[in-house]
């Protein structure tokens, strides 16, 4: 008597995060600037630079994760996640002033500034992802940009007490990012376990968007240390 073959083991949403995050992680001293700030190595000014530019990436990101709840309507923890992250972005905005603020910027400066395009070519392709990739997929793709960025924010935060000497409203921005975020990390979770349930997440799809998602970023960095002169790294940024 042939016995029936077992079911295939539930995929775990914690299991494809995990397997994104590993799989996509920068490799060591890829952000060569953030090092550099670290070390305290870097003009004061590439802060402000930051600040401008982030203006530009926080609108657009808010629009994207907008469109993305929106797309998932009828998914109901998909649609949270998104949810969830939009407002974040606009907490985000707010204590992107306490940076603007502490860079002395004007409002003719910050009005008039023209953005980078390797600074804005994440927000690019985040919207372009928003209006075409399946909104599970994104979920895995930016857990992994998340857990990089994440690093990067506690670096810079680090540097500007310890080398730059920023008040604590200035640096409200980075302590955001740079905290735990177990909200948020539930939400995707939830977010990415429905899309598995439902058969609508594809981790393969996800592993391709997060790997631009990474690139993107890393060429965010990069153009912002045009500020010191230093060229940004040849090869591929993974």
């Amino acid at each position: 008597m042939v016995r029936p073959a077992a079911p295939a083991p539930r995929q775990t949403a914690t299991a494809v995060l995990d397997d994104a995050v590993g799989a996509l992680a920068p490799h060591t001293g890829a952000n060569e600037l953030v090092q550099r700030i670290a070390a305290g190595q870097e003009p004061r000014s590439v802060f402000a630079t930051f600040a401008l530019e982030q203006r530009q990436v926080i609108a657009s990101d808010r629009l994207s994760f907008q469109h993305l709840a929106r797309r998932a309507d009828g998914d109901p923890p998909v649609a949270d996640f998104f949810d969830l992250l939009a407002r974040g972005e606009a907490r985000a905005l707010e204590l992107l002033a306490g940076l603007l603020d502490a860079c002395e910027l004007t409002e003719r400066e910050i009005a008039g500034y023209q953005p980078r395009p390797g600074c804005q070519a994440y927000p690019s392709y985040a919207a372009r992802l928003a209006l075409s990739a399946e909104p599970t997929d994104v979920v895995i793709a930016l857990a992994a940009n998340f857990a990089a960025w994440g690093g990067y924010c506690a670096a810079m935060d680090g540097a500007m007490r310890d080398h730059y000497g920023f008040p604590d409203a200035a640096r409200g921005f980075f302590t955001l990012f740079a905290q735990p975020a177990p909200e948020l990390a539930e939400g995707a979770r939830a977010a990415v376990q429905h899309g598995l349930d439902t058969g609508q997440t594809r981790p393969a799809a996800a592993h391709g968007y997060g790997r631009l998602l990474q690139a993107y970023e890393l060429m965010f960095w990069n153009s912002l240390g045009a500020d010191s002169g230093t060229p940004p790294p040849a090869g591929p940024f993974l």
